[in-house]
């Protein structure tokens, strides 16, 4: 099997490590990928976004499988175009991909179908969303544009001004671009967060491990939301009672939701989950793998991502069985000075072998890129996701944490608690 996997970040990477495991995969492309992916896997400087450019490169490879990984290109019909030009394709349709492409879309669907999710409404004008936070005058409130924006277009506002401030910016100011043209204001839930990943393929459910991301900047949960600072996994506050309540109550009936609404989703449907004092609820979905959970989910799974990527696709996910490692992983991201605001990039990075790893740890690229003359640099604002296994979860910390502090480059940034929150549930 030739596999082109779609994308070139830290999560990319791990799929194409995973991949790499597979016996039944004999070469594998990435397009643009990164630095460290380039050691993988033969990458092309194809954009993510571009439609005609991947089918180009798919047909010039001659690729069995194509893996598209990012949430922009399978929102704007990837998967589509390569399906009807024959190709076997991981990743939801564009009326499938939809769920993460529209918060209004989602939440609308979470209303009809009676899936728990917080309270909410939509706004098209910035004066009506604002008239609304004021006669609620409940803070903190969530203020989120409607359309995809890197991982970042949730603002929590902590007072009235945040929250009329946030309006402005996003309906505006346009710092999420056109995905502000509508935004949703809907209820602060307090809980432990879980992130739950699942293969489906339209008739089965199959969730992976647990983890838990810590999305905030600064130690603390300080400073702002970014893309992910580091992730664990499992997570101990999702027990097995909660996972079956979860199945019962929001997974499966996510699911047939999407099908009734003749969206039926294929490939992996990512579950932002918040274990409220009134049971779990939905905060987000995600139509693809997360960054950077599936830098610790993918290396506990057992299975061939292979069979798994062809039983999606074939509808038969019910007749494989899924197998996942004991123990525990942690993933901490190195990332930019600055990040998720201004930053630098093309400074070198040390501590890397000529694989772009370090002993220990597996080092996933995000934000890397090779120099002319094969030096390592910093290419983006989220750089290595510094990932580790172990019996437990501590172990793993550790781990993760002696690599890190053999890595360097400039005005390098990481936090320094990522997994603080799931040692004290035990």
């Amino acid at each position: 099997m030739k596999v082109l996997v779609v994308g070139g970040g830290g999560r990319e990477h791990a799929i194409i490590m995973k991949l790499a495991e597979s016996k039944r995969v004999t070469k594998l492309y990435c397009a643009p990928g990164n630095g460290g992916i380039s050691k993988y896997a033969e990458c092309f400087p194809v954009k993510a976004t571009d439609l005609d450019g991947m089918l180009a490169l798919a047909k010039k490879l001659a690729v069995d499988w194509v893996f598209v990984a990012p949430d922009d290109p399978l929102v704007l019909g990837m998967a589509d175009m390569l399906r009807e030009n024959g190709f076997k394709v991981f990743g939801p349709s564009k009326a499938a991909a939809i769920i993460e492409g529209s918060k209004v879309f989602s939440k609308n669907l979470m209303k009809k179908y009676g899936i728990p999710t917080a309270a909410y409404e939509v706004f098209t004008e910035a004066d009506k969303a604002i008239a609304y936070i004021k006669a609620q005058n409940s803070y903190p409130t969530v203020v989120k544009a409607d359309g995809l924006a890197l991982g970042k277009g949730v603002i929590i506002a902590q007072n009235e001004q945040e929250a009329v401030d946030a309006v402005h910016s996003i309906m505006e100011d346009k710092i999420f671009g056109e995905s502000g043209s509508q935004l949703v204001v809907e209820e602060f839930l307090t809980g432990p967060e879980v992130s739950v990943l699942s293969f489906t393929d339209g008739k089965t459910v199959c969730p992976m491990i647990s983890s838990m991301d810590h999305k905030r900047a600064l130690d603390g949960d300080n400073g702002k939301n970014t893309g992910g600072m580091g992730t664990v996994s499992p997570n101990p506050y999702y027990t097995a009672d909660i996972a079956k309540q979860c199945m019962d109550e929001i997974f499966i009936p996510t699911m047939n939701a999407m099908n009734a609404e003749n969206r039926s989703f294929r490939g992996c449907l990512y579950f932002g989950l918040m274990l409220t004092p009134k049971g779990p609820k939905v905060i987000e979905y995600n139509c693809r793998f997360g960054d950077p959970e599936t830098q610790v989910v993918l290396p506990m799974l057992e299975n061939d991502l292979m069979d798994i990527m062809e039983a999606t696709e074939q509808q038969t996910l019910d007749k494989l069985p899924m197998t996942w490692k004991s123990g525990a992983c942690a993933c901490v991201i190195l990332a930019s000075g600055g990040y998720p605001e201004k930053y630098e990039t093309g400074k070198e990075i040390f501590g890397l072998d000529e694989k772009g790893q370090c002993e220990g740890a597996a080092v996933y690229h995000a934000g890397t890129k090779l120099s002319e003359d094969g030096k390592l640099l910093t290419a983006g604002g989220r750089v290595l996701g510094v990932t580790a296994s172990a019996d437990d979860l501590q172990s793993a910390l550790d781990k993760a944490y002696a690599a890190v502090k053999g890595i360097t480059f400039e005005k390098a940034h990481f936090r320094t608690d990522i997994g603080k929150r799931a040692l004290a549930a035990k």
